[in-house]
């Protein structure tokens, strides 16, 4: 008997949550298939867990249209590159996670040239330019969502899809430990916490940090009581955060944070939060929030000039629940007299926040659906078929 060829998974992640759902998919690809041969894209979760890797995942780090036009023709480059490398290399599949406006393109060429193709995490086109669908039609054999709605809007537009969870819905636990969170961070057991988090990326705190610097000052002329912490995600964010929060006079202490995103979570009663996959942590750990966010101007009036955004909402706890459940702030609407009252409404309103601990809940149950391992599955599935898994 000939034995059969290993699998071959090429990989193209972008920034560390793709990094994240990266790793998790190895390992569950070679708890299947223990032979299996991973290359790509990868961040150093990934190549801890077996990922070759031709670049770096910090590469595709770019988001905002002005934004990735100052990047394009470096990103250009990398695909070019990157198509001739997979092509000769000749993967069973591409896997392209998260960072579509790269991954689609790239995972276009590869299937036109008889390659099977798989887009992990949906881009929110559902939201915004949805003329964007025929594009991953042609790109993808199947789409990986992460929230539970998106696969209808691909199965009416005719496009292969699964709804996996997500990752972070089953590595939060259902049930934060607020106080050991707090005894970690050194946080009376009995205070009243907010916690700031105005972006993982520098240009999002550029855009933000002022805000929520000014949402602290607002919050701690009324409430003096309150005490804030701001979870940094790197050196170049907490030093740029810094300068803001230098900059204002009357600010209150606000002890940053070298990462630990979650345990600041975990120990805060409320969050100022900016729109993203914070969010998303945000509602897991079963925090009431703020969400703000702004683009470039440019970018801001492209979106709003060309009629593309298709949503009544853009944080994800909103979308999720299909209704307004935490107050969100875009472009000039963000203020820091309007994060902090905003914020201040939210905890002290006991029956809001209770509703919202049900609500979160409830979510956080519908996201919990040990995501790594129905994407490995759905490759699997995909390059193999279900037999390949002891299927009929």
């Amino acid at each position: 008997m000939i034995a059969a060829a290993p699998l071959r998974v090429g990989i193209v992640a972008g920034e560390s949550s793709g990094d994240t759902l990266g790793a998790a998919l190895i390992t569950v690809l070679r708890a299947h298939v223990p032979d299996v041969k991973c290359f790509g894209v990868a961040g150093p979760k990934m190549i801890a867990a077996g990922c070759e890797a031709w670049a770096s995942a910090d590469e595709l780090a770019v988001m905002g249209l002005l934004e990735v036009l100052h990047h394009l023709p470096r990103l250009l480059r990398l695909r070019a590159s990157l198509v001739q490398r997979f092509l000769s290399a000749q993967p069973d599949v591409f896997v392209g996670i998260d960072s579509p406006e790269f991954n689609l393109g790239l995972a276009k060429r590869l299937k036109a040239r008889g390659l099977k193709t798989v887009q992990y995490v949906s881009p929110q086109v559902w939201a915004w330019r949805q003329g964007r669908v025929r594009t991953i039609n042609k790109a993808c054999d199947l789409v990986l969502c992460l929230l539970p709605f998106e696969t209808d809007f691909y199965s009416q537009q005719g496009v292969q899809a699964v709804f996996v969870g997500h990752p972070l819905a089953d590595q939060i636990p259902l049930e934060v430990d607020a106080q050991a969170a707090r005894r970690e961070l050194g946080i009376d057991s009995e205070a009243t916490v907010v916690a700031l988090l105005p972006g993982s990326r520098m240009s999002e705190v550029e855009r933000l940090g002022a805000d929520f610097t000014a949402a602290a000052a607002w919050i701690a002329s009324r409430r003096p009581d309150i005490q804030f912490i701001a979870p940094m995600a790197s050196a170049r964010v907490r030093g740029a955060f810094q300068r803001q929060v230098a900059a204002l006079p009357g600010t209150p202490p606000i002890a940053l944070l070298d990462g630990q995103a979650q345990r600041a979570l975990a120990a805060a009663n409320a969050v100022i939060v900016a729109s993203g996959t914070a969010t998303l942590e945000t509602l897991l750990t079963g925090r009431p929030m703020v969400v703000a966010y702004r683009f470039s101007a440019v970018t801001a009036w492209l979106l709003r000039t060309l009629g593309l955004v298709k949503v009544r909402y853009f944080s994800q706890p909103n979308l999720l629940a299909g209704r307004r459940l935490v107050p969100e702030f875009l472009q000039e609407e963000v203020s820091g007299a309007a994060l902090g009252a905003a914020l201040l409404h939210e905890i002290e309103d006991a029956r809001h926040v209770s509703e919202l601990g049900r609500e979160f809940r409830r979510v956080h149950e519908a996201l919990r659906r040990g995501g790594a391992e129905r994407a490995g599955t759905a490759i699997l599935e995909l390059v193999r078929g279900p037999s390949s898994l002891g299927g009929p």
